[in-house]
């Protein structure tokens, strides 16, 4: 947790800057009448409610295409590292790619659709509890998954996408809406008990500290995929295996 921490305080620092842009950036787009909602005549609560809906769908393309892009993934697997996932994991991201990535979608989706500052103040009243919760060490009962989670993205949903297998990693993107990965085909689930967090190729004390994840974009950490995983964990459980049958003997 203190090197998430440490995070949350770059965290911060950066977002200073980042709002400003975002800021003066849909101001302008603002200004100059630019996004669909500018072209038709719809009552303003239902447009708050379709941008708040939009800004989760566009962030969701945005979060699948981190997992999916290897340069974009390099930053994107800081936030995947943490090994025990508690409320501070919502800070563990790269300065980087919150500025230049997940910032950058917000001005798209108002840039395609045309919605504006209060539409994205709401956006993030609603999806900062979201953050949150998501990653709150806490257990939540599997009936909440079964109906409030058919529309949203309950704790324990979220927690699959925080998986060491990649095949569960990269699943159960949205952050409100869990509704766009039932559409788009990236939904599953696992019981949260069975859930180990992290990426095996970050399973080290080493890998855990900030000044190692903050550099590590920039070194070259290959990714443990789904087969090679399988198999390093077969082979724990074999070696423990035979530590428990030596062990009666000694």
């Amino acid at each position: 947790m203190l090197h998430n921490i440490m995070f949350q305080v770059v965290f911060f620092a950066c977002n200073f800057f980042y709002a400003a842009v975002i800021v003066f950036s849909i101001e302008w787009l603002n200004k100059h009448q630019i996004g669909l909602f500018y072209f038709i005549q719809i009552p303003v609560w239902i447009k708050l409610i379709l941008g708040v809906a939009i800004i989760d769908m566009v962030t969701y393309w945005f979060h699948r295409a981190a997992h999916k892009v290897p340069l974009i993934w390099r930053f994107h697997r800081v936030h995947h590292s943490d090994t025990s996932m508690d409320a501070s994991t919502s800070f563990r991201t790269h300065p980087i790619e919150v500025l230049l990535w997940f910032g950058t979608s917000n001005i798209v989706a108002s840039a395609i659709f045309g919605l504006d500052l209060r539409t994205l103040g709401l956006y993030f009243l609603i999806s900062t509890p979201f953050f949150f919760v998501e990653h709150a060490n806490l257990r939540f009962p599997k009936w909440l998954d079964q109906t409030f989670g058919l529309v949203f993205t309950t704790p324990n949903l979220h927690k699959i996408h925080h998986e060491q297998d990649q095949n569960f990693t990269d699943s159960n993107f949205a952050d409100i809406f869990i509704l766009w990965d039932r559409l788009f085909g990236t939904y599953k689930y696992k019981s949260a008990e069975d859930i180990k967090f992290g990426l095996k190729e970050f399973d080290e004390d080493k890998k855990q500290t900030f000044w190692y994840l903050i550099t590590s974009p920039f070194i070259n950490v290959n990714r443990i995929g789904p087969a090679e995983l399988a198999a390093m964990e077969k082979q724990e459980e074999e070696h423990q295996k035979s530590i428990a049958i030596r062990e009666p003997g000694m």
